[in-house]
C-alpha cells in the first residue's frame, strides 16, 4: 500500500497544479466579467425596485415594475423590437445559407465575391448608417433616384410611420447576411462529401438533396446563428442614433435605444433599470431555450 500513496499524492499535485494554472489563466477574463457584467446586471435588477434618480433612490417595490408595464410607450417599442427581429433574424439567415451553398461551389471569382459580400460586417455600424442615410433621402438619394427613372420616389422612408421600420430591416439584413454566412460556409465544408455522392448516385435532384441532407446537416451551425442573429437585433441599435432616434414617433424605437433615452436623457434610472432587467430575460430565455431544448433535437 505504502508504494501507491506517494504515486497518488504526485498525481494529485500534478492535476491540481496545472488546474490552478488554467485558472490563473481564466482570471483576467473572469475579473472583467465581474466588473463589467455580473455587477452591472446585479445593480440593474437592484435599481428596478427603486425610484431613483441622479441624486435620490427610493424604495419602491414593484411600483416601478408596474408603472412600466402600464407605459404604452414601452409597449410600442418591446413591439417594435420583435417586429424588428422577425423581419431581420430569419431572411438574414435563409439568405446567408443560400449565398454560403451558392459561393461553396468551386467556380472563377468565389472568392472576390465572398469578399463582396463580407464587407458590410467589417464596417462599424455607425458609418452604415450614414451610408444607408444618403440611400433613403429623399429626392436626393440614391434610392429615389433610382425609383425616378420608373416615375416613382418621393417617398420620406425614415419619417413615415409605415415605412421607417421596413427600412431599418433592410439595413440590418444587407449587414448581417454575410456575416452569417461564413458561418454557413465552414459548416459546409465540413459535411462528409461521400453522403453527397451517394446522392448524386442515386439521381438526387439539387432542392430534393439540400432539404433532405444540406439542410438537416446544417442545423447546428443554424441554431448557433440563430442566437447570434436574435441577440443583435435587441443590441444592435447604434443606427437609430444616426437615422431615425427612435422616431418619428417612437416608430422605429427599439429597447436598448429606450433605455439609453431613459436612463441619460430623462434620467429615470429606476425605469430604465426595469427595462434593462426585461431586456436580459429576453435574452436568457432565448438563448435557454436554443440551447437547453433545441440542441438536443438537432444534434445527433
Amino acid at each position: 500500500m505504502s508504494p501507491r500513496l506517494p504515486k497518488r499524492k504526485g498525481k494529485f499535485r500534478r492535476s491540481l497544479k496545472t488546474n490552478l494554472f488554467a485558472y490563473a489563466l481564466l482570471l483576467p477574463s473572469l475579473i472583467f466579467l465581474a466588473i463589467f457584467t455580473y455587477y452591472p446586471s446585479l445593480r440593474s435588477f437592484f435599481l428596478s425596485f427603486h425610484s431613483a434618480s441622479v441624486n435620490r433612490m427610493d424604495f419602491d417595490g414593484l411600483g416601478q415594475y408596474q408603472a412600466v408595464f402600464g407605459d404604452e410607450i414601452f409597449r410600442q417599442v418591446l413591439m417594435n423590437n420583435l417586429i424588428f427581429m422577425i423581419g431581420t433574424v430569419p431572411t438574414s439567415i435563409f439568405l446567408a445559407m443560400y449565398l454560403a451553398i451558392w459561393l461553396n461551389k468551386k467556380m472563377r471569382g468565389s472568392s472576390l465575391l465572398r469578399t463582396s459580400f463580407f464587407y458590410p460586417t467589417v464596417m462599424p455600424l455607425i458609418a452604415i448608417a450614414n451610408i444607408w442615410l444618403f440611400i433613403y433621402t429623399p429626392t436626393y438619394g440614391l434610392l429615389d433616384k433610382f425609383l425616378s427613372l420608373f416615375g416613382l420616389g418621393g417617398i420620406n422612408y425614415l419619417g413615415d410611420p409605415s415605412t421607417v421600420m421596413t427600412a431599418m430591416i433592410v439595413m440590418m439584413i444587407w449587414k448581417e447576411a454575410g456575416f452569417f454566412m461564413i458561418f454557413y460556409l465552414a459548416g459546409l465544408q465540413n459535411l462528409p462529401s461521400d453522403v453527397y455522392e451517394a446522392a448524386k448516385m442515386e439521381g438526387a435532384k439539387p432542392f430534393y438533396t439540400f432539404r433532405r441532407i444540406t439542410f438537416p446537416l446544417l442545423m447546428p451551425t443554424t441554431l448557433f446563428v440563430m442566437i447570434i442573429a436574435i441577440t443583435n437585433s435587441f443590441k444592435n441599435v447604434d443606427h437609430l442614433y444616426i437615422m431615425t432616434k427612435g422616431g418619428p414617433d417612437n416608430a422605429s424605437n427599439l429597447l436598448l435605444y429606450y433605455i439609453y433615452q431613459t436612463a441619460f436623457s430623462y434620467w429615470d434610472l429606476g425605469k430604465a433599470a426595469v427595462i434593462t432587467v426585461v431586456l436580459v430575460v429576453i435574452l436568457l430565455s432565448v438563448s435557454a431555450f436554443n440551447y437547453l431544448y433545441l440542441d438536443k433535437k438537432i444534434h445527433y
